[in-house]
């Protein structure tokens, strides 16, 4: 509030002069009345959004705010290799209403496809695109026999090897037997096979760093066929040879835990996995999750599930996920602002994000929810230093309707989330705080309680000490 006095103060005293003593007396009360109240949280950030210093105009200059509508799908895809990217660009093209993003899409997945051998993925992705990008991008059938043919001839090929290896008894040889077995399978999108000859490896692991392998190839394939509950238990099995694993192996671990807990809406869970991925991570889970998408979960978890000191403690203090953050600093600068209670600002870089966020393969499921967890905090945070909050100025903070604003606060008053009255009629939030003095005596009345039975029991045990009770008791035994 000094901030504002010292902004808009000489204005004020200009308009002063011009107005009647009466008038120049109010203002000069509401300014000294303002002034006992700089201990609670400034008013003017309503309007500035910003701190002391920081102007308006220097707050949007800052923003490197993106919409939905300018997604560079080409940019987003580079993050990703191998089938994730093919499944995200799939998504993406099913999810966004953009017929130009839904085209752009689809032609990468195609051109992505034919690098592989996934030909059953193929004629999907064709009848997707329906003959809208022309006739270099349909049913290639030359292409999708020649790969079948020589998926016959390498199944047949790896059968006999197998065959060899099991006659021969020979453990490393038949491990990987199964191994390329399942590289076969999921490069054809078998997915259900590809799984059961990854994990038959693990009856011919003879190292702990086989047994890493494994549960590694296992986890790729549950999170692809989106069994998270394949993902927990092999995450826990890899995680027991601690001493053979390394910062990177470390990390994918931590990523797929993240995911498996996002999935089964443990925000909590989910947020601390990911904040504990090491930096070492980089580019090397591309196959299943990108840098970015750490920042974005883990930052978007840990506003929704994390009270005020975690979120200083484990996010904005974390040197390790500040190098993450650093790749989405939109992200960063909504954790920043939740953080200052800049809401207006918060909630305009989450508007701003949530298009790009449904389109997320993972995380599209839990945005509103998320979403809904953030404002509800956002709210309580708020409301919790004043005795009584305006609700034309709260809603005017969080870009919403004074009719809106109180229905969120009612949910939230119903379910004891704020203590708290609402005066309909003059449009006013009045805080329910304890009465201090009862509490106090009350706490001094338990006390005494306490204080009574602990002296009982010591004048008991002194007396059965007194007369040798104990004793007496263990020689009857």
């Amino acid at each position: 509030m000094l901030g504002f006095l010292r902004s808009y103060g000489p204005s004020i005293r200009s308009k002063a002069s011009n107005r009647n003593p009466n008038e120049t007396l109010r203002l000069t009360v509401v300014i000294m009345e303002t002034e006992e109240e700089a201990s609670r949280p400034m008013t003017d950030e309503i309007y500035t959004n910003g701190g002391d210093d920081e102007s308006l105009s220097q707050q949007q200059q800052r923003r490197p705010i993106i919409s939905g509508e300018q997604l560079d799908i080409e940019a987003y895809a580079a993050l990703y290799s191998g089938r994730t990217k093919i499944s995200r660009l799939i998504f993406i093209s099913d999810k966004c209403n953009n017929v130009s993003m839904q085209l752009e899409a689809l032609r990468m997945a195609y051109d992505e496809i034919k690098k592989g051998e996934n030909t059953q993925l193929l004629r999907e992705v064709v009848q997707k695109i329906d003959g809208r990008l022309g006739p270099n991008y349909g049913a290639d059938l030359a292409w999708m026999d020649s790969v079948d043919r020589r998926a016959d001839q390498r199944k047949e090929k790896l059968e006999n090897e197998l065959n060899a290896y099991r006659t021969n008894l020979i453990k490393e040889s038949i491990r990987m037997g199964y191994n390329d077995f399942g590289d076969f399978y999921y490069a054809h999108g078998a997915l259900g096979d590809a799984f059961k000859n990854y994990v038959r490896t693990r009856d011919y692991c003879t190292t702990s760093k086989h047994i890493i392998h494994m549960c590694l190839n296992a986890i790729l394939v549950s999170i692809e066929m989106g069994q998270f509950a394949h993902v927990t238990s092999y995450v826990s099995k890899a995680e027991q040879n601690k001493t053979d694993l390394d910062p990177i192996t470390i990390a994918k671990l931590q990523c797929a835990a993240g995911l498996a807990q996002l999935e089964a809406r443990k925000y909590k869970h989910a947020a601390r996995k990911f904040l504990d991925t090491a930096p070492e991570l980089g580019n090397n889970y591309s196959e299943v999750i990108a840098a970015q998408d750490v920042a974005t979960y883990g930052g978007l978890c840990a506003l929704a599930s994390f009270d005020r000191a975690e979120l200083k403690a484990k996010v904005i203090d974390n040197i390790n996920f500040r190098n993450f953050l650093e790749l989405v600093p939109e992200v960063r600068e909504l954790i920043y602002d939740f953080y200052s209670s800049h809401y207006a600002s918060c909630l305009d870089y989450l508007g701003n994000l949530k298009a790009n966020l449904l389109l997320d393969i993972h995380l599209h499921d839990h945005v509103e929810k998320l979403y809904t967890q953030i404002r509800n905090k956002a709210l309580i945070q708020y409301t919790h230093p004043f005795v009584s909050v305006d609700l034309n100025m709260m809603a005017n903070a969080f870009k919403t309707t004074v009719a809106g604003l109180q229905k969120e606060l009612e949910a939230l008053i119903t379910d004891n989330q704020i203590q708290a009255r609402i005066d309909s009629h003059n449009k006013i939030l009045y805080a329910r705080h304890a009465d201090q003095r009862k509490a106090t005596f009350q706490r001094v009345l338990q006390t005494g309680v306490e204080f009574d039975r602990d002296v009982r029991a010591m004048l008991l045990r002194a007396n059965l000490i007194k007369h040798d009770y104990n004793l007496k008791a263990s020689r009857k035994i």
